[in-house]
């Protein structure tokens, strides 16, 4: 078996990879007929049937699965080799890092100016999305790092590690003065996060719990956005208790804490990403004195 063209081979990893030749082909920038007509000399080089369709989608054949397991390594390997020739030339290190929009930006701006503070020369590009958007787009090579809430997705892919940096507990704020937390939420609008998101989610469940009818009037996925409309001063509304010194700073009464309800923050990142120098300073990092003591401004 001499002179296999690999850009065949790449083409039928990206198909198995993509689950579909129209989503390769987009991704490659070429037509579906031009990605099937290559696979088909792949198959022809390797006298064997690679694919086979199922539904919509394709999938790898016996003889496919173990082609595609060899050309996962390679393309991997490669795609580590150009990631590590990239950020040890460049004068300006690069870091493109996924945040989560559900999480506190306070709280993710704290943890990467520790990668920048002893990093002068640390670029970053932060994309904003959903945690299932960014794990696709770390698992595509387009993120370098992600700050999540939420690392058990990561537990189905070997190539994939994470590190838990903390957590916090969830508390109620309200702009102005101060009242008791269970007549604030029953008199007035409430601002939650989306109930797509863990903590929105186990928030309607403790407002049933506790009988508690609040006037729920907004829920946000981005909770930038929620805390935008909270210092508005328009109603209660929730955010990590790891701010409550800041939020007292920009004039917010703190109404009370529910321990139970967690936000967590993980750093997920490649495998072939271990020794990028952002990733490195974060997992030397302890950020325990930072989730123990607060945010101020």
């Amino acid at each position: 078996m001499h002179n296999i063209n690999y850009n065949h081979l790449y083409y039928f990893w990206m198909v198995v990879k993509k689950g579909s030749v129209t989503r390769a082909a987009k991704a490659l920038h070429l037509t579906g007929q031009t990605v099937t007509g290559q696979i088909k000399l792949l198959e022809e080089r390797l006298k064997g049937k690679l694919l086979e369709k199922q539904g919509r989608s394709v999938k790898a054949t016996e003889l496919g699965q173990l082609v595609y397991r060899y050309a996962d390594k390679m393309f991997d390997l490669s795609y580590e080799m150009l990631d590590i020739l990239h950020y040890q030339k460049q004068d300006s290190v690069g870091c493109e890092v996924g945040i989560a929009d559900s999480l506190a930006k306070d709280v993710l701006s704290q943890i990467l100016l520790k990668a920048t503070a002893t990093n002068a020369n640390l670029h970053l590009q932060c994309y904003e999305s959903n945690h299932k958007d960014l794990m696709s787009r770390l698992r595509d090579h387009k993120l370098d790092m992600i700050l999540s809430d939420c690392a058990g997705q990561s537990l189905k892919y070997p190539d994939i590690l994470s590190k838990k940096l903390g957590s916090s507990s969830t508390s109620f704020f309200i702009l102005g003065p101060k009242q008791p937390l269970l007549q604030a939420l029953s008199e007035l609008p409430l601002f939650i996060p989306g109930r797509r998101t863990s903590v929105g989610q186990q928030l309607v469940v403790w407002l049933q719990e506790h009988n508690i009818k609040a006037n729920i009037i907004g829920e946000f996925d981005d909770a930038a956005l929620m805390q935008s409309f909270g210092l508005q001063g328009q109603g209660v509304f929730t955010a990590p208790t790891i701010l409550k010194k800041r939020l007292a700073q920009l004039g917010c009464s703190y109404l009370g804490e529910v321990e139970d309800i967690q936000e967590h923050y993980h750093l997920i990142f490649a495998q072939r990403m271990i020794q990028h120098p952002a990733v490195k300073i974060l997992l030397e990092t302890d950020f325990n004195l930072l989730f123990s003591e607060g945010i101020s401004i």
